[in-house]
């Protein structure tokens, strides 16, 4: 498998004028713990994460320095404290260190890189333009999805399975979020939020419908209040 069989095609994004608050209502309204931030060009210009609305002035937990730390610390650590804390829009919060792949880079080469980053997700950049992310999870699901259909082994017919099945579930128009599709040896994997449950039911059905497909894994729940959420 590559990072183009298990990756998240729809990603939810933020602007670098997003407002702290919205940022905060869009990731627990999608279940997520991070975004890429991306400019008006369409180009990733830094993460936001769980991490950086943690420490807020808003509730409280603020860093709260000393008089003599703040004497001999860094005046460039007090000041980037200081922003984290009280920033009110993405640019001001996000990291700028951006840590991504490629769609054909090997699943081996992700779990090295989140390892060694310790992050969770990373931004997969094709032709210099956001295609997707990986992220932890889509490994487990990855793995998951393999012991599924009984070996771990992938047929080469996979890829274009998984292809046609999103293809499928693009046609019956019902609105994902997160939605991830993963295929091994003939069996579906799906992942993701719908806001109801007629629409968990038609994306089931446009997958086993689907020439080739030998099963289908259903791991999409149905929230009601999600559209309304973000």
């Amino acid at each position: 498998m590559l990072v183009k069989d298990i990756m998240t095609k729809t990603v939810i994004t933020v602007s670098p004028d997003a407002a702290v608050g919205d940022i905060a209502q869009t990731m627990v309204s999608a279940g997520i713990s991070g975004l890429p931030v991306v400019d008006s060009a369409g180009k990733v210009v830094g993460i936001i994460s769980e991490g950086d609305l943690m420490r807020r002035a808003e509730t409280e937990t603020a860093p709260r320095r000393s008089w003599w730390l703040t004497l001999i610390g860094s005046p460039a650590t007090t000041a980037t404290d200081y922003i984290r804390s009280h920033g009110m829009k993405a640019a001001d919060l996000m990291s700028q260190s951006i840590i991504s792949v490629s769609p054909d880079d090997t699943l081996e080469k992700v779990a090295n890189l989140l390892e060694g980053h310790r992050i969770k997700r990373a931004p997969v950049i094709e032709n210099g333009h956001l295609v997707g992310i990986v992220s932890r999870s889509n490994l487990v699901q990855a793995l998951s999805a393999i012991y599924s259909a009984g070996t771990p082994d992938i047929s080469v017919d996979d890829t274009s399975l998984r292809a046609e099945v999103e293809h499928r579930i693009a046609e019956t128009g019902v609105t994902t979020f997160y939605l991830n599709v993963v295929v091994a040896n003939g069996v579906v994997d799906l992942w993701g939020v719908v806001s109801s449950q007629e629409e968990r039911t038609a994306i089931r059905v446009a997958a086993e419908s689907t020439p080739g497909v030998k099963g289908v894994n259903m791991h999409i729940s149905a929230n009601p209040q999600l559209l309304s959420g973000v």
